[in-house]
C-alpha cells in the first residue's frame, strides 16, 4: 500500500460515512465494461463540485490491490451485480491529484520530476525484486511491472488540467506534456494500462495536449454520454433525499437543478447536501467560486455576447456554437467561445439537442447578478433588475403605467434595433423587467389554456399572491388583449387562482416603440 501506487480505501470510506452519501458505484459496471471494449481511456470533465473526486476515490478503492473493499462495497448497488468480483482488489492503481501536487511543490518547475520520483520510489518498495533506476519515468517504471510480472494498471488522475488552467512556466508545461506522452501515448505500454480515468474543469485542450490525449474518450458537461447519471445528483436522488429530510424538492429544483444530460437532470450536488445540513436553500456556489471569472469574459464583449447574457438573464436560451473552442484559458474570439468556456465552469448549461445555453438555476443567476453589477456596460440592465422588486409590488396594486414604463426601458436593453419590434424581443422584455418574480412564480412562456396559448402565466409557488396572464399586442390595444384573455378562457387552467388572478394587457406601437398597459383582477 502507497500513497500514490496501491492506495487503501480511506478516503472513499470517509465518503460513504457521511451523514448523506448518494450511492453511485454502477458507475463501476461501465468502467468496467469500457475496459472489455478497448474503450479505456476515459477523460471527464465536468465544474467544480460535481463529485469528480469523490468518484475517483470510488474507483480507487474497488480496483486498487492496496485494500481489501468488499465490505466497504457490501451496502451498495455494484456489489450485487455480476461484474463486481471482476476487478475487486485486483489491480494495481496509480492515484494522482495534480491540484495538490501543483498546490504543495515549493519548486514548481521541479514538480514532475519530483513527483515521478516519489511514485518510482514506491514501485521499488511494491516490487522489491524489479530493478528501478533512480531517475526511472512512471510510465517505464510501469512497463517494467508489466514485462516481468504481468502486473496491470489503474492510473486516475484528478484536475489533470490544473498546468492548464494555472499560469505556469513554459518548463514546467512541456515537462507535463512529456509525463503525459510517457503515460499515453505508447503503444508498448498501453496493454499494461487497463484503465485510465482522468478528470479536470475542462475538456482537453485542442492543440499540443490534445496530441498527447487523443486516445481518449471524453465525457464532457455538453455530453456525458454513458456516464450522465454518475457526476452529479439526478432528480430522483435529490428527491429521495428531500423525502428523508423533509425538504421542498420543488425549492430544491429551483435553486440547484438545471443541468441536463441524455434525459437526466442533474443537480449540484455540494449545493445539495449543504442545503440539507443546513436546513435551508441558499447560494453556496458562491462561497467556493467567483463571479469574477463571468466578468472577465463578458468584459471582453464580442459581438452578439450583452444582446445575448441579457435574453439569458431574463430567463431564455440562446443559440451557442460549442464547436470552436479550443478548451484553453486564452483563445477566446467569439461570444460562443466565452459561453461554452462558461458551460465547462457551471455558470451556463447546455442543452445538446437544441444547441442553446441559458442560467441553469437560481444559485447561479445570483452570480450572474453579481457579475453584471460589476460591469459597467451593464449598468442599465442592472437598474432594471434592480427595479424589479417594486415593479412586483406595483404590479399587485394594479399600477398599470408602473408596468409600461418599465417594458418602454427593458425593451431598449434585450435587443438590437434589427430584431427589435418582434415579439420574442417584447417577451423578453418582459422576462427582464419581471426578473423578480422568479422568486415567487414559476413563468411560463406561451402556455396552452383554455382555447389557445397565452403569451406570458406567472404561476405563484409561495402563498398569498395572484397568478397572472399577460396577453401582448403589436399595434393594437391593452382592452383588445383583454378581451383576447377573457374570450380564448385563458384562464381555466389556472381555476384554482380563481378570484386571486390578475389578467394583464399591454400593447406594444411599434411606430412610437412605446408601450401601454392595462390590468384587471379577475371576478369569476
Amino acid at each position: 500500500m502507497g500513497i500514490y501506487l496501491n492506495p487503501n480505501n480511506e478516503n472513499f470510506k470517509k465518503i460513504t460515512c457521511a451523514d448523506i452519501y448518494v450511492d453511485k458505484t454502477m458507475m463501476i459496471k461501465v468502467l468496467n465494461r469500457f475496459m472489455e471494449t478497448a474503450q479505456e481511456y476515459v477523460c471527464v470533465s465536468r465544474p467544480r463540485r460535481f463529485g469528480k473526486t469523490i468518484a475517483g476515490n470510488m474507483l480507487a478503492a474497488y480496483y486498487s490491490k492496496g485494500c481489501d473493499s468488499r465490505q466497504l462495497f457490501a451496502p451498495y448497488k455494484i456489489s450485487r451485480d455480476t461484474c463486481f468480483e471482476t476487478y475487486l482488489n485486483k489491480l494495481n492503481v496509480i492515484q494522482i491529484d495534480m491540484n495538490s501536487e501543483f498546490r504543495n511543490e515549493r519548486e514548481t518547475d521541479k514538480l514532475l520530476e519530483n513527483l515521478q520520483d516519489r511514485i518510482v520510489e514506491e514501485f521499488a518498495e511494491q516490487f522489491p525484486d524489479i530493478d528501478f533506476g533512480k531517475r526511472e519515468s512512471v510510465g517505464n517504471s510501469i512497463l517494467k511491472a508489466y514485462s516481468k510480472k504481468g502486473e496491470k494498471f489503474v492510473i486516475i488522475i484528478d484536475e489533470y488540467d490544473v498546468l492548464v488552467r494555472e499560469n505556469v512556466s513554459q518548463k514546467l508545461f512541456d515537462q507535463y506534456l512529456d509525463f503525459l506522452n510517457g503515460l499515453f501515448k505508447s503503444n508498448t505500454l498501453r496493454p499494461a494500462i487497463a484503465l485510465a480515468y482522468i478528470t479536470g474543469i475542462l475538456p482537453v485542450v485542442r492543440d499540443r495536449i490534445q496530441s498527447k490525449l487523443n486516445n481518449f474518450r471524453e465525457y464532457t458537461i455538453l455530453d456525458a454520454g454513458k456516464l450522465a447519471e454518475f457526476i452529479g445528483f439526478t432528480a430522483p436522488e435529490v428527491q429521495a433525499l428531500c423525502t428523508e429530510y423533509g425538504a421542498d424538492f420543488e425549492e430544491f429544483k429551483r435553486w440547484y437543478d438545471g443541468y441536463r444530460q441524455r434525459g437526466y437532470e442533474i443537480y449540484n450536488p455540494e449545493s445539495v447536501v449543504m442545503s440539507l445540513e443546513d436546513g435551508g436553500c441558499e447560494n453556496y456556489w458562491g462561497k467556493t467560486s467567483t463571479y469574477a471569472v463571468i466578468v472577465d469574459r463578458i468584459r471582453a464583449n464580442f459581438e452578439g455576447t450583452k444582446e445575448d447574457v441579457i435574453r439569458m438573464l431574463a430567463g431564455e436560451s440562446v443559440d451557442v456554437n460549442v464547436t470552436r473552442y479550443m478548451n484553453t484559458m486564452t483563445d477566446f474570439s467569439t461570444r460562443g467561445d466565452v459561453f461554452t468556456y462558461l458551460i465547462h465552469l457551471g455558470y451556463l448549461a447546455y442543452d445538446r439537442e437544441e444547441k442553446t445555453c441559458r442560467i441553469p438555476n437560481k444559485e447561479i443567476r445570483q452570480e450572474w447578478f453579481n457579475a453584471i453589477e460589476a460591469v459597467d456596460d451593464y449598468a442599465v440592465t442592472n437598474r432594471i433588475i434592480q427595479a424589479s422588486k417594486e415593479l412586483l409590488a406595483e404590479t399587485l396594486r394594479l399600477n398599470a403605467e408602473a408596468v409600461a414604463r418599465s417594458l418602454d426601458e427593458s425593451h431598449i436593453h434585450v435587443t438590437s434595433n434589427r430584431s427589435y419590434n418582434n415579439e420574442d424581443a417584447l417577451q423578453s422584455a418582459i422576462y427582464l423587467s419581471y426578473i423578480y418574480a422568479l422568486n415567487k412564480y414559476t413563468i411560463v412562456k406561451e402556455m396552452t389554456t383554455g382555447k389557445g396559448f397565452a403569451d406570458v402565466v406567472f404561476i405563484p409557488f409561495v402563498p398569498g399572491i395572484p397568478a397572472m396572464i399577460i396577453e401582448l399586442k403589436r399595434n393594437g390595444s391593452t382592452e383588445s388583449a383583454i378581451s383576447q384573455i377573457r374570450e380564448r378562457r385563458y384562464f381555466d387552467s389556472l381555476s384554482a387562482y380563481s378570484g386571486d388572478l390578475l389578467f394583464i394587457g399591454v400593447n406594444y406601437d411599434e411606430a412610437a416603440k412605446t408601450h401601454e398597459s392595462q390590468i384587471e383582477r379577475f371576478v369569476k
